[in-house]
């Protein structure tokens, strides 16, 4: 297997994770838009009933409380702000797929800015999912760190 094979295995690994990334964010994104102008805690029942969830469960509390404060303006602004990660991931997806040199500085910057918020999340309250996304996006970094030391210069004519 050559050393292009292999690079390009990764860079394809990671691209499909952004890309899934940003597809489940616009599904996010459109999921909100649909909520606009409806009681969303009382849809979230219906489904707690529909799924024979336990409605006395501590979680569901919680997650009735959140729900109950979602006005028109927060569903706007959530499906705003996953439609703008989105696009990011789209674009570093793409980019990383194309194997495009731009691609990895870009998720390198990308990833890494919103790294010190994970630790913050993750200290104070210390969950399974905090700690995969941390560490998955801690090894994204530092793949793709190493992979632009180990191919430090390509020629204008190199395709990748």
């Amino acid at each position: 297997m050559t050393e292009k094979k292999v690079h390009g295995r990764g860079l394809r690994v990671i691209a499909a994770f952004k890309l899934l990334k940003a597809l489940a964010l616009v599904a996010v994104g459109v999921g909100a838009l649909k909520l606009l102008h409806k009681d969303v805690a009382a849809i979230a029942e219906h489904w707690i009933n529909v799924f024979q969830v336990d409605p006395h469960s501590h979680f569901i509390d919680l997650l009735l409380e959140k729900l109950a404060i979602l006005d028109d303006h927060r569903l706007k602004e959530l499906s705003i702000g996953t439609f703008i990660y989105a696009g990011i991931f789209f674009v570093e997806g793409v980019g990383l797929a194309l194997q495009k040199r731009w691609a990895e500085y870009f998720t390198i910057i990308t990833t890494s800015s919103l790294l010190p918020i994970e630790v913050y999340e993750l200290a104070r309250r210390v969950s399974i999912g905090r700690c995969l996304a941390l560490a998955i996006n801690l090894g994204v970094v530092a793949y793709l760190i190493f992979e632009l030391r180990r191919f430090p210069k390509r020629g204008r004519t190199e395709k990748r």
